[in-house]
């Protein structure tokens, strides 16, 4: 399967909720979403009047998690699998995964306003992980792991305008950030109380166990 290249606002339509896939944009009323709330098509309004079956329920939540973070189907079953294999709720393990995605955890540390421009961040090289360089966006975070943007990143028009919305930046409590140094730390795993998304995981656990 292909990166989905079509607009992303599409996307926050087809699941009826903002998914916050152009960052900033997203909370202007620009919104394509706060415009018009319904599936893209011309036959949108009537395909949202239908009656949704328990599976097209725990399609659309599978889907809404991918786009939020942005995989492929394939790699997000290989996240369930892995789920599936560690104790406790494998929902929650799932999400927790995907938090701890590179891409996802420097969105989250505020060195980008979405995670596809936290994805381009890593892949382009402007990310270290324990003073080293790494651009494998699914590199999955460990506790004690620095993220931080390389030194010779820093003086990119890019990173100096972002030094002010940073300073204001309050990243999630598994993660602690250090504006002025633009590095942040894992200082635990995240919990599903740290997840601020909108997802029922139980429907996604429900659609991979039929």
């Amino acid at each position: 399967m292909a990166r989905y290249t079509d607009s992303v606002c599409k996307l926050c339509r087809r699941e009826g909720m903002k998914l916050f896939l152009k960052g900033e944009r997203c909370y202007k009323t620009k919104c394509a979403i706060d415009k018009r709330n319904y599936p893209p098509g011309m036959q949108g309004n009537t395909r949202r009047r239908r009656k949704v079956s328990d599976y097209g329920r725990q399609l659309r939540e599978k889907q809404k998690a991918r786009r939020v973070y942005g995989v492929y189907e394939r790699q997000f079953r290989r996240y369930f699998q892995q789920a599936v294999k560690v104790k406790g709720l494998t929902g929650a393990t799932l999400l927790q995964l995907l938090e701890r995605r590179l891409d996802n955890t420097v969105f989250r540390l505020g060195f980008a306003s979405s995670r596809a421009q936290a994805r381009q961040l890593v892949t382009h090289g402007h990310i270290a992980v324990n003073g080293h360089k790494l651009d494998i966006a699914s590199y999955s975070v460990q506790p004690g792991d620095v993220i931080s943007v390389r030194e010779n990143s820093r003086s990119k028009s890019y990173f100096k305008d972002r030094a002010e919305s940073l300073a204001k930046h309050v990243p999630p409590q598994w993660l602690t950030l250090d504006a002025a140094a633009m590095s942040g730390t894992v200082v635990g795993l995240p919990e599903r109380s740290d997840i601020d998304i909108p997802i029922n995981e139980q429907l996604i656990v429900e659609y991979y166990s039929r």
